[in-house]
C-alpha cells in the first residue's frame, strides 16, 4: 500500500523530530514555570530521556542518512542534550557543572539559530531555545529562581512553536502570516 510517504522520508522524520522537540520543550518549560500545581521539571525526566533524547538522536541519524545535515545536527545534538540532562537531573552534578553544561548546549542552540532557515518556525524555535538555556544557566549559576522560571517560559514557547510548525506541516495548515501566504514546510 503506497500512501505517498516512503520509509525514511525526510519530511516524515523532520516532522516527527519537530513534534518530539516541541513536546519535550513544552513539558520541560511547563515544569520549570510551576504554572500547573504539582508539576515540576522532574516530571519531564522520562519524556526528556526517551522522546527528547533517544528518539531525537535516532531521528538525527536518519536525517543525516537522508542528506539533511541541518536537521541531522539539530536532532542528534539536541537529543544528546536531553539524554544527558535527564541523566543528571536528580542532582548528580554540582550547580556550577550544570550551569556550564547548559552554556555549552546554548552554544549548540545558538549555532542552530544562526544556521536555521529564517522565520518564526526556523530561527524562532532555536532562538527561544537558546534564550531558555542561557537564562537557565545564569539562574543555575546565581541560584535565582526568577531566571529559572523565565527560562521555563521561553522553553515552553519554543516547544509550542516547534509543535505547531510540525503539526501545521502535517495537517497542511498555514505557516506564514499576512496576505499571499502560501503554506510552507516547518523548520528545515
Amino acid at each position: 500500500m503506497d500512501n505517498g510517504v516512503s520509509a525514511g522520508s525526510k519530511a516524515s522524520t523532520s516532522t516527527l523530530g519537530h513534534i518530539a522537540l516541541g513536546l519535550t520543550l513544552l513539558a520541560f518549560g511547563i515544569g520549570q514555570t510551576g504554572v500547573i500545581s504539582g508539576v515540576t521539571v522532574a516530571n519531564s525526566v522520562s519524556l526528556a530521556t526517551f522522546l527528547g533524547g533517544l528518539a531525537l538522536f535516532v531521528l538525527g541519524i536518519l536525517e543525516f542518512r537522508g542528506g539533511n545535515g541541518f536537521n541531522g545536527t539539530a536532532f542528534a545534538g539536541i537529543g544528546a542534550f536531553w539524554f544527558t540532562w535527564a541523566n543528571g537531573a536528580d542532582g548528580k552534578v554540582s550547580a556550577h557543572a550544570a550551569g556550564m553544561f547548559l552554556v555549552l548546549f546554548a552554544m549548540l542552540a545558538l549555532t542552530l539559530t544562526a544556521a536555521a532557515s529564517g522565520g518564526l518556525f526556523g530561527q524562532g524555535v532555536y532562538g527561544l531555545f537558546t534564550l531558555s538555556l542561557l537564562l537557565l544557566a545564569i539562574g543555575t549559576f546565581a541560584d535565582t529562581g526568577g531566571l529559572v522560571k523565565a527560562a521555563g517560559w521561553a522553553a515552553a514557547l519554543s516547544g509550542l512553536l516547534a509543535w505547531y510548525g510540525a503539526t501545521a506541516a502535517l495537517a497542511s495548515w498555514p505557516m506564514a502570516l499576512g496576505k499571499g501566504s502560501s503554506g510552507a514546510v516547518a523548520a528545515s
